[in-house]
């Protein structure tokens, strides 16, 4: 969001007077287009580069403020979670070397971060989803304490109703229940903008969501949350339902999340774009206005549109439409928000250059794309890039093909002849579209996390396998080499020793259980049958009622075919936290001389370690 200062939409009175600023923009954004007093040229691109901030042990470092405080530099500014930051970066006119130049820029911004950083042992990281972000990481004292974020958090959580669920299933799945925002903390991008002659901006809008698909599965990066390997861009699912104000699919006043793809092709003029926003989505927080839109543009000057914008800065689409002022003349941009951080700069420019490519090289028979391709199809190519990346198909003019294919084949063709069209510099052009090329030939930056990961996790339990990942990944960012020429983690990758280990990262958490209420006789096999040496007895609620031995098994067997597991499990257990130090852990086993310690959190079992684990 551009604004800072804002508080939550709730009284009558905030209420009217806000809808009467919102309507006033969406009247003088229509006469500003009818007047001809957009800018048409020359056009701009512009980004936003996102990046995570990590500690001597990969962990996320909350130590956003005290390095913006460092940094001294108005391009640069907070998000919502404490270890990640964003830097603006300057508009550049669509010609020549651009690219190159913003190229540069990104890398002095990174480090001059790197810099600041050092004094706080910390240092950025580009990364779609950062690996080592754990559930203690989502608590709500690493939400930056400013009143935008909170204002968020309290209307969100009100619109909903209850709690935020996060279900995502990939490879592997994940399932959790989370009290604020902050899960959108775990999402980092670099978003493109790319200005658009308004009277072109809904045939560029409709295109710009065409190619969606194809662009995200070569951009594709972000494989693994909390040690689950799910879609390729997790990222996707992750966004949307980290600020799902929806309590049910049967709410009748939201039919879709507010981070969405859309519903159907745009139509009209920008104008309208901006209007099925406002229809779809209410208004969540307001700010003071001082001025009115259409009073300013009777007197000659050219509106903020303070109302529309912050609205829009709450509906997170991932092409977005977007309203701007430079050098006191209005114009549209889209700004395209499904790039992920990372895995290296180079890869991130690469990345917007494709896109502004395609933007710019959009053939004539695709000007009206909405007659040439179902919108359906192109949602499912947005959702089949996300989860399958590479390894995705797309349906393209009523034909399924393979994404490789269609990139190489036509898609690459394309944005060269539109970055032509524009007048880039030919070495640029050749150059960052042969990283897009060589990434199709070898493998994107999820490929190359998930086989890391997969290898790691022979040496590692995941949350070191985790911290291995990210340690490789600052490696290879600083050596600025595109994610195609990185070699798959070997095995033997050494990462620092932590001093205060933390069990969570020790913890076997696929754990075989026993219900209380089962047969002694059927767990006794069980536990012969996987050579378990001690099965913790939970109830329906998951709650630790037990546990069970090797030298139970005997006793289980020979019991009646009516016995309980209950009958014979040990009751009077010694448990830990997932925050206790691995060290202590270790000292309560020897001291009490068990073989397990049993791993709780509010009650419910989580893990367990054992005496091998060590």
């Amino acid at each position: 969001m551009g604004e800072h200062l804002v508080k939550k939409l709730s009284k009558a009175e905030d209420r009217a007077i806000y809808s009467r600023q919102l309507l006033n923009d969406v009247a003088a954004l229509g006469q500003m287009l009818d007047q001809g007093l957009f800018e048409r040229q020359p056009l701009r691109i512009g980004a936003e580069q996102e990046f995570c901030l990590v500690d001597k042990d990969w962990y996320p470092a909350p130590k956003a403020l005290e390095i913006l405080e460092r940094l001294k530099d108005d391009h640069f500014t907070t998000e919502i979670a404490l270890y990640n930051l964003e830097v603006n970066l300057e508009p550049l006119i669509l010609e020549g070397r651009c690219f190159s130049k913003l190229h540069k820029e990104v890398i002095s911004m990174i480090s001059k971060v790197n810099d600041a950083a050092k004094v706080f042992k910390t240092k950025p990281l580009l990364t779609g989803i950062l690996p080592t972000i754990m559930p203690k990481h989502l608590k709500e004292n690493f939400m930056t304490p400013a009143e935008r974020y909170f204002a968020l958090n309290e209307t969100m959580r009100s619109l909903r109703g209850r709690n935020f669920d996060l279900h995502i299933k990939g490879i592997d799945e994940v399932s959790l229940m989370h009290d604020s925002v902050l899960f959108e903390g775990c999402n980092t991008s670099f978003q493109a903008h790319l200005q658009i002659d308004p009277y072109d901006f809904v045939k560029s809008f409709n295109w710009s969501q065409a190619i969606a698909g194809p662009v995200l599965s070569i951009c594709a990066n972000s494989p693994i949350l909390q040690g689950k390997e799910l879609w390729d861009e997790t990222r996707i699912a992750l966004f949307a339902q980290s600020i799902d104000t929806r309590a049910s699919s049967y709410q009748l006043n939201e039919r879709e999340a507010r981070v969405s793809f859309g519903q159907s092709w745009a139509t009209g003029t920008a104008v309208d774009i901006f209007k099925e926003n406002i229809v779809r989505f209410r208004s969540v927080i307001t700010t003071d206005f001082e001025k009115d839109s259409l009073q300013e543009l009777s007197n000659g000057t050219i509106p903020k549109l303070r109302a529309l914008n912050l609205h829009n800065g709450t509906v997170y689409r991932w092409n977005r439409p977007c309203y701007g002022i430079t050098d006191g003349k209005p114009h549209l941009r889209i700004e395209c928000r499904y790039i992920p951080a990372g895995p290296s700069i180079v890869d991130e420019i690469a990345n917007m250059v494709f896109w502004i490519g395609l933007m710019s090289g959009r053939p004539a028979k695709f000007d009206e794309v909405d007659k040439k391709m179902d919108f359906k199809d192109v949602k499912s190519n947005f959702f089949n890039a996300a989860r399958y990346g590479m390894a995705s198909q797309m349906y393209w003019e009523g034909k399924l093909i393979p994404v490789d294919q269609l990139i190489l084949g036509e898609l690459i063709p394309m944005a060269a002849k539109g970055l032509k069209k524009v007048d880039i510099d030919p070495k640029d052009i050749e150059y960052y579209l042969n990283i897009i090329r060589d990434r199709v030939k070898g493998q994107n930056g999820s490929r190359w996390c998930r086989l890391s990961y997969r290898k790691l996790n022979v040496k590692y339990k995941k949350i070191d396998a985790s911290r291995a990942l990210v340690a490789a990944i600052y490696k290879n960012q600083k050596e600025e080499r595109p994610i195609s020429s990185w070699e798959v983690i070997d095995e033997d990758i050494e990462i620092t020793a932590e001093r205060y280990k933390k069990v969570n990262q020790l913890m076997n958490r696929s754990v075989i259980t026993a219900n209380e209420n089962d047969s002694a006789e059927f767990v006794a096999a069980i536990m012969e049958w996987k050579n378990i040496h001690h099965m913790p007895i939970i109830d329906d609620a998951g709650k630790l009622k037990g546990l069970v031995t090797t030298t139970d098994i005997e006793g289980m067997k020979s019991a009646g075919k009516t016995a309980a597991v209950s009958e014979f499990m040990k009751t009077d257990i010694v448990v830990v936290n997932p925050e206790t130090e691995i060290a202590q852990a270790k000292d309560i086993m020897e001291n009490a001389q068990i073989g397990c310690l049993p791993i709780i959190n509010y009650g419910s079992l989580v893990g367990i370690i054992t005496r091998s684990d060590f």
